[in-house]
């Protein structure tokens, strides 16, 4: 790579810098532009193109696990099946930044390697580097929103097991799946049983000697047809699509908040209708065996497997699920706890995500380091103490875009109500009547408890007791609170 110059170049002052050209920061320039087109801004990119996950993964049959209609953006009506392909969702994405003359806003190939706020200038000091050219540039803006996602793309978390030096075969991440592995008859385990697993074990199964998704325990998983009748309906009687589109998103989450409703108060029952589901599909000693998780069934997300192809490759003998813990690799396989082994050719570990807080970007205050550890978050997305700086975090257990559309309607806003008061600086900070406040965990582990979280809540903010100082998982409270937030709270201060 080419060295930088000593002097970086000026890149610029903007109203606002969008961190990540993913499914939030290509709605978030979209709710900006439309809710305040008078503001300047550029969308900041690592990778050469859009799209965040959905460019990153490449791994066979990569797809989403949440139903497009609410996945996709409100603003933009969704047309197809509602489980997508990668490749569909990169597309319809494509579609929502040549309609919207975003391109031209997006910084692809570059890296932001610190972020500094000014007390004096009120802004944020943004220095980059072009990952092609090595060249370093510096920006300011007065408010930065990131957009980032919430884990590492360049790296996936990967478990270190004795021995596997010693294996002979291939141990990949999915994340960093090679673009010319043949794993045609070969003996493949893929280690987890999220919905990566429950993704690429169908997709690889008429093509392996076999297939063998090991996990140490079982999750929820619930098979249903890939079709939408209700959507597919009113397409039928020829309704405008963006009708079509609203109604539709309505139902899904009209539903979604009752089942919600019933996983609470009637655990027991939604697990047994869960499990009922598989029973007639594989049979009752493989469920209990294999998919009869130990944990409630609204503390982690629910894995929906599209026209039930996951369980068809079990069916077919093609694929196996294995419910054990690793003893060690050996040189052709896996050793278990029970004393049983896995013969391997490959070995796949969709063992989740490294959660990354605020892209791991190094922040700093008038040249302190920034802490978030220490702040407490302010409804999940501004930081006490931290001046106009936005993240986008979206929901667990509903369409993560959701929340982004939420979000991406309520920054602009923000930013005319600075304006009109004529004031540079907005941060939250905690109230008098906060002073006793009770403060935990970003996320209660009660109510929600996936590894890659609860490896990392050490690193994120603090979240109090009250609704003010939360990260919520409820859409259906917030698709009410948080456009009615009044902007003029206590909790809001300005300068």
């Amino acid at each position: 790579m080419p060295q930088p110059s000593k002097a970086p170049a000026n890149a610029g002052h903007f109203d606002v810098i969008i961190v990540g050209a993913g499914i939030s920061g290509i709605g978030l320039a979209y709710h900006l532009q439309t809710g305040a087109p008078e503001k300047t801004f550029a969308v900041l990119e690592l990778k050469d193109s859009f799209g965040g996950t959905w460019h990153t993964h490449r791994y066979p049959g990569v797809r989403s696990d949440s139903d497009l209609h609410t996945f996709g953006y409100s603003f933009k009506p969704w047309r197809g099946a509602p489980i997508a392909t990668a490749g569909e969702i990169l597309s319809y994405m494509g579609e929502v930044i040549a309609e919207n003359d975003l391109d031209r806003h997006i910084r692809y190939h570059t890296k932001v390697v610190s972020a500094d706020w000014s007390s004096a200038e009120n802004h944020w000091v943004i220095r980059t580097q072009n990952v092609q050219s090595g060249e370093v540039s510096v920006c300011t803006a007065g408010f930065l929103w990131m957009c980032q996602g919430y884990y590492r793309h360049d790296q996936g978390y990967m478990p270190q097991w004795p021995g596997m030096d010693s294996f002979k075969g291939q141990i990949i991440h999915p994340q960093a799946w090679p673009e010319d592995l043949d794993y045609a008859g070969k003996r493949v385990v893929v280690v987890g049983s999220g919905a990566t697993a429950a993704t690429l074990v169908p997709a690889i199964a008429d093509k392996v000697a076999h297939v063998t998704m090991l996990q140490r325990s079982p999750t929820y998983f619930t098979p249903g047809r890939n079709k939408n009748e209700l959507a597919e309906t009113l397409r039928e009687l020829d309704i405008d699509p963006a009708w079509t589109h609203e109604i539709v998103r309505r139902s899904i989450l009209s539903m979604g908040a009752k089942m919600a409703e019933r996983r609470k108060a009637n655990p027991e029952v939604v697990r047994e209708e869960l499990l009922g589901a598989l029973r007639g599909l594989v049979g009752e000693d493989y469920v209990a065996k294999h998919f009869t998780p130990s944990y409630a069934p609204w503390r982690q997300r629910i894995c929906f497997v599209p026209n039930g192809d996951f369980f068809d490759a079990i069916k077919a003998g093609k694929a196996s699920v294995v419910t054990d813990e690793i003893e060690r690799f050996t040189e052709g396989g896996i050793a278990l706890k029970s004393g049983e082994i896995l013969e391997a050719d490959i070995v796949v570990s969709a063992t989740g995500f490294d959660l990354s807080v605020l892209g791991d970007i190094p922040f700093s205050k008038d040249g302190a380091p920034i802490d978030f550890a220490q702040t407490v978050t302010y409804r999940g997305m501004m930081f006490t103490g931290v001046p106009n700086l936005l993240w986008v975090f979206g929901y667990f257990r509903s369409s993560w875009t959701l929340r982004a559309d939420l979000i991406g309607e309520l920054a602009p806003r923000l930013l005319r109500h600075m304006d009109e008061r004529g004031v540079k600086r907005v941060e939250p900070a905690l109230r008098p009547e906060d002073a006793d406040m009770t403060l935990g965990p970003w996320t209660d582990p009660e109510d929600f408890n996936p590894g890659y979280l609860m490896r990392s809540m050490h690193l994120m903010p603090k979240a109090g007791s009250k609704p003010e100082w939360r990260h919520t998982q409820d859409y259906w409270a917030e698709k009410d609170t948080l456009p009615a937030i009044d902007l003029d709270a206590p909790e809001l201060v300005y300068g």
